[in-house]
């Protein structure tokens, strides 16, 4: 009886150390995913504006005859 509670405590032991290692890990991704989403709309920002200054020259440029 006293090894199956031995077992028992072992595996417990490994699932809150799984536990652990797994929080801090989804902590990290969603620190890191936060930090791509902010990244990808300062680019998306930079891409409209240079979108909108492409077509504003694009609209200064002479017709062709």
């Amino acid at each position: 009886m006293q090894n199956e509670f031995d077992t028992l405590e072992q595996k417990l032991g490994q699932l809150v150390k799984l536990a652990s290692r797994l929080r801090s890990e989804n902590h990290q991704l969603r620190q890191e995913l936060a930090t791509t989403l902010s990244q990808n709309r300062q680019y998306s920002d930079k891409i409209d504006g240079v979108s909108s200054r492409l077509e504003n020259l694009l609209t200064q440029l002479p017709e062709e005859a």
